[in-house]
């Protein structure tokens, strides 16, 4: 799930709001509103005797490796993020450019 929230909010995000501020508070407003969603999803259906999907055959020491790889995921979609302003920054610059040209031509 939280990759999937970083996937389709992270470079959006960035690409389509001018603050880099709001842009990085929004994404992680959205993927620690997932990682708690999925966290808790996975805790419980460990703490039942589930499948163990989450965490990995090992119970509890699967948590590390799980820790890590959302944390990367995490690290991602800033990274996506910050791509998406750069994007974004240089496709506002260049219209902005031609509304210049546009207006000088005229």
């Amino acid at each position: 799930m939280i990759a999937i929230v970083t996937i389709l909010l992270a470079f959006p995000l960035g690409f389509f709001v001018t603050s880099r501020l709001a842009a990085n508070t929004a994404y992680a407003v959205a993927y620690l509103w997932a990682f708690t969603f999925q966290g808790w999803y996975l805790a419980m259906d460990e703490a039942s005797g589930g499948s163990g999907a989450g965490f990995g055959d090992g119970g509890l020491a699967g948590i590390l490796p799980y820790g890590v790889a959302t944390l990367a995921v995490f690290g991602a979609g800033f990274g996506l993020v910050a791509l998406g302003q750069w994007l974004g920054g240089r496709r506002r610059a260049a219209r902005a450019g031609d509304a210049v040209t546009e207006t000088a031509s005229a």
